[in-house]
């Protein structure tokens, strides 16, 4: 990473550049590495690998400033020079591939220009990293320097005929910006923000797997599907999950929620607590769907009339079975089991759908306690009554 300065925020930034800058690999070069996966702080902070095996290892390195250079002498060039010697097999013309990936700028007539793809010559770059690691006078960069020298002159172009320098590459300012361009082929027209936010928390919560290590690597196959997988939620049958259920606090949203109606509803047939709090979750989840769809002109507002409609009509219907399976003199707590048995039992049915593709059971769940919450349905076999009373308190 970064080492600008001591402080903590180079090496943050430095960090999270990494990161984020390994999905622009991936969207890179996995088109040309189908059976290929990526991996974190594995091999190196960034690595390719195949069936189990290293192909590529990539140190990446950010500094702040857009107009720093890189000379053959740098601390990053040998540190990076040192992992590599100590971890890569450096005389090892099978091993795997090296690139040193930064956002400054080689140098003119520097061995790590003549390291880069366009520039190459592996001959001169070998002769100007000798004649570095025998003149230069830094402490910093003895030992790697030293061990340099170490190896055999076959050994040392061996080494060097590995390593590539992958310089100019972007800031972390600028990455939201590639990713866009490699995945213009996947935007959706008037929706480009929301679905480069769905992959954005996709990738974070890969990254964050494969850095905890509860994830090994991740195949480029996978990775694409993913994405694809994200990009399918826009078509015309299916919308996009915006508010995961991870996203949510439970407890504070039952606190909020706790005199609403379609809470008051719940509690006049005695659902249980914790079901209770989970339809809270529901109920908010639906309703910010509902609220971000129709702003991000996903879904029309007479398409969600027609889905509140069709939920209103299948409660009426299991209404009305439930009052005639009551007797006319049933007390309170037949009434409660009644509506209880109601309330469960709509909210297992998960066969209308707003889309016929969008499947996720929370947002048929919420609605019908969005409908709860005004009253178009309801749950005790009075319910009309107790609301007509809870509004009158209100009021």
């Amino acid at each position: 990473m970064g080492k600008g300065s001591h402080g903590a925020a180079p090496n943050a930034i430095g960090y999270q550049h990494q990161t984020w800058w390994a999905l622009v690999e991936l969207l890179q070069s996995g088109a040309s590495r189908p059976d290929a996966a990526l991996s974190l702080e594995l091999y190196d902070d960034v690595a390719w690998e195949c069936e189990g095996s290293a192909t590529q290892l990539l140190q990446v390195k950010h500094h702040i400033g857009q107009h720093r250079t890189l000379t053959d002498s740098a601390p990053d060039v040998w540190r990076t020079l040192k992992v590599w010697m100590d971890e890569a097999s450096p005389a090892d013309a099978d091993g795997p591939a090296l690139a040193l990936v930064t956002t400054e700028a080689a140098a003119d007539d520097t061995a790590v220009a003549a390291l880069r793809p366009s520039t190459r010559n592996e001959t001169e770059a070998l002769r100007l990293l000798e004649e570095v690691a025998r003149t230069s006078e830094s402490k910093q960069t003895q030992t790697a320097r030293q061990q340099f020298l170490s190896f055999g002159s076959s050994e040392r172009l061996t080494f060097v005929s590995r390593i590539r320098v992958i310089d100019r590459s972007p800031h972390i300012q600028d990455i939201a910006a590639q990713v866009k361009e490699r995945l213009h082929w996947a935007l959706p027209p008037g929706h480009e923000d929301l679905f480069l936010a769905m992959v954005w928390r996709w990738w974070d919560e890969t990254a964050l797997a494969l850095l905890r290590g509860t994830q090994r690597s991740v195949d480029v196959g996978d990775a694409q599907a993913a994405i694809a997988d994200i990009r399918d939620r826009f078509t015309r049958d299916n919308l996009p999950t915006i508010l995961e259920l991870g996203d949510v606090n439970a407890g504070e949203l039952e606190q909020k929620y706790r005199m609403h109606p379609f809470v008051q509803q719940m509690h006049w047939v005695a659902f249980p607590p914790r079901n209770l709090q989970k339809a809270i979750v529901d109920y908010y989840r639906a309703y910010t769907h509902s609220v971000r769809w129709l702003e991000e002109d996903l879904i029309g507002a007479a398409e969600l009339t027609r889905f509140e409609n069709e939920l209103v009509d299948e409660w009426d219907r299991e209404f009305e079975w439930m009052l005639d399976s009551l007797d006319e003199d049933a007390g309170d707590d037949e009434k409660k089991t009644a509506g209880k048995t109601l309330l469960r039992q709509l909210l297992g049915q998960t066969g209308l759908c707003v889309r016929s593709r969008f499947n996720d059971p929370f947002f048929a769940r919420g609605q019908r306690h969005m409908l709860a919450e005004l009253g178009k349905v309801g749950w005790h076999p009075d319910f009309e009554t107790r609301i007509a009373e809870l509004l009158k308190v209100n009021a």
